[in-house]
């Protein structure tokens, strides 16, 4: 089979290796490349071949549309990776080497930052101040937690903001107390904010140097547009736009950007003219758009903040969770931005949540009488049955975080008991979703978890982890799928990291497959993963966009 465009050359032509073109379709014809665009997907693409070509011996290996993570949070991945940065390891002791050498060679430093611990590896599922303490006494050190759900402090921190134990929790976060009520030195979702005034302002050379590393990053393994999932002011982070407006100027951002416009819940409605202009102003850059606005409904289960049809299990409450915006605000807002031409990217992790949204966007199909704006729902820890279908009723997508459903130690000791066993198999429910048609993105949330989208194709197939990933604890991660019957099938999987996420990004019709006339936005992986196999041990060798070269290993 061939399919060309009319060129008379090529400017690079791929071969000897497999192709997935999109939709389930591999084949090992050669791949001719021109102007930046597809030229030619077949048996005689060889014959464009000029003196000036390049041609890619792929090796055997395989060459892959890019991919596309449709929620990810660049700026504060780059910011990991400069400051104290922990997710390379997965140990108690390791986190405190990393910390001592850091606070070691940055002693002009007046806030250290850093993030990246897993509750996992501390009784209750928390580490306390008093760790910090014995490292940095004197000044204040804030460590984001790996799900950037939740702060670790020193007490240094906590006094120069003011916490103590009469500090009252704010709606949706909480203060860990010891058994005194003296604050341990955690806090959860929106407690983080009161921090605010302590978080350093950093300055535009630093924020370009964290996101260009997180760009290295992303196309190391072979991603080539990213929904960046908060984009605004946040009790985490600066604003990325004006760094993507430099990054633009300058030349120097080479990934295709979606901004999801972060909506800010102590606000309501009126906040809508300021997002239209933020609208306005990113559209009239090259290589980003801000169609989408970001709403952050519940927290996560592990510190029983996701919103939940029923009570959590253990211990035994009537606690349910909170909804972060009102579900009447929330319908509002759904319905004034959909009105607007705005897609909207939902944070729903509880059953509750996940209802309230899809109602909202219910409320919305009505009232504006259109079912065409591209709306998702990302995270889905739990999914009521009920609401299964209501996806593909009402057009609305899916976006997967697959590397989360296994069984690490994290998930088995803290999340897992407080569902209890009837809501546990609703947990991730990704091939129901499928089943019922509805559409797949996939994100990996970095730097909640690894950016590869190959581990996190193996997670989404196997509902287990790949033995390469240092955060795979506990035998059951490894060994155990995580409720096996909603593993996805493995282009299924791998088309919602390319064809799924180019559509809720924006990109669909030129990016998310490799097609005659499509970007050519590739990347070319070391082992032939055709069958599905080899996924946890293949590495990207070099990442394409518009056929120009942005990572080679």
């Amino acid at each position: 089979m061939t399919e060309r465009v009319e060129h008379t050359t090529a400017d690079l032509v791929f071969q000897n290796g497999s192709v997935y073109r999109g939709n389930g379709l591999w084949d090992r014809y050669p791949v001719a490349v021109a102007g930046g665009r597809i030229l030619n997907c077949g048996s005689d693409a060889g014959q464009l071949i000029s003196q000036a070509t390049r041609v890619v011996d792929l090796r055997g290996g395989s060459l892959v549309p890019g991919f596309q993570d449709s929620h990810v949070h660049p700026l504060l991945g780059g910011a990991a990776l400069l400051g104290i940065d922990l997710s390379p390891v997965h140990s108690h002791p390791e986190y405190l080497t990393l910390i001592s050498a850091y606070a070691l060679s940055h002693q002009d430093t007046a806030v250290l930052q850093g993030a990246g611990w897993y509750g996992d590896l501390y009784p209750g599922g928390f580490p306390v101040r008093q760790e910090l303490d014995a490292i940095v006494p004197e000044k204040p050190i804030i460590l984001t937690s790996h799900d950037a759900h939740g702060m670790w402090v020193n007490s240094a921190a906590l006094a120069a903001v003011g916490i103590d134990n009469l500090t009252p929790d704010p709606l949706g976060g909480r203060i860990l107390r010891d058994h005194d009520g003296a604050p341990t030195g955690v806090l959860l979702d929106t407690a983080m904010g009161l921090l605010g005034k302590l978080m350093p302002v950093h300055d535009s050379a630093y924020l370009r140097r964290a996101m260009l590393a997180a760009q290295e990053r992303l196309h190391s393994v072979g991603i080539t547009s990213w929904q960046d999932a908060m984009v605004g002011h946040t009790d985490l982070g600066q604003d990325p736009l004006p760094v993507y407006e430099a990054l633009i100027r300058d030349g120097f951002l080479t990934a295709r950007v979606t901004a999801a416009l972060w909506w800010d819940r102590d606000r309501g409605v009126d906040q809508i003219d300021e997002l239209v202009h933020r609208r306005i102003l990113a559209d009239s850059l090259p290589g980003i758009s801000a169609e989408t606005v970001k709403i952050m409904q519940d927290g996560m289960i592990e510190n029983q903040t996701a919103a939940m049809l029923a009570p959590y299990f253990l211990p035994p409450s009537t606690d349910r969770g909170p909804s972060m915006i009102d579900p009447a605000a929330l319908t509002a807002a759904t319905i004034r931005l959909d009105a607007l031409g705005f897609n909207i990217h939902f944070h729903a992790v509880g059953d509750r949540a996940v209802r309230e949204c899809l109602d909202a966007v219910e409320s919305a199909r009505k009232a504006n009488g259109s079912s065409s704006g591209r709306h998702q729902i990302a995270h889905l820890d739990i999914v009521n049955p009920a609401d299964i279908d209501r996806f593909a009723e009402l057009n609305v997508t899916a976006n997967l975080q697959m590397l989360w459903a296994r069984r690490d130690t994290e998930i088995v000791e803290r999340k897992l008991p407080l569902l209890g066993r009837e809501r546990e198999s609703q947990h991730f429910p990704f091939a129901s979703l499928a089943r019922a048609g509805a559409h797949l993105s996939a994100g990996s949330d970095w730097p909640v978890s690894d950016p590869n989208p190959l581990w996190a194709i193996y997670t989404g197939v196997h509902r287990t982890a790949p033995r390469e990933d240092v955060h795979a604890r506990g035998d059951e991660a490894l060994t155990i799928p995580l409720e096996p019957a909603e593993a996805l099938d493995f282009h299924t999987a791998l088309d919602a990291y390319t064809l799924g996420s180019a559509r809720v990004n924006g990109l669909d019709g030129f990016t998310g497959a490799i097609r005659p006339g499509f970007a050519a936005d590739l990347a070319w992986i070391d082992g032939d993963i055709s069958k599905g196999h080899h996924l946890g041990s293949s590495t990207v060798n070099e990442t394409f966009v518009n056929g120009t070269t942005v990572f080679e290993r």
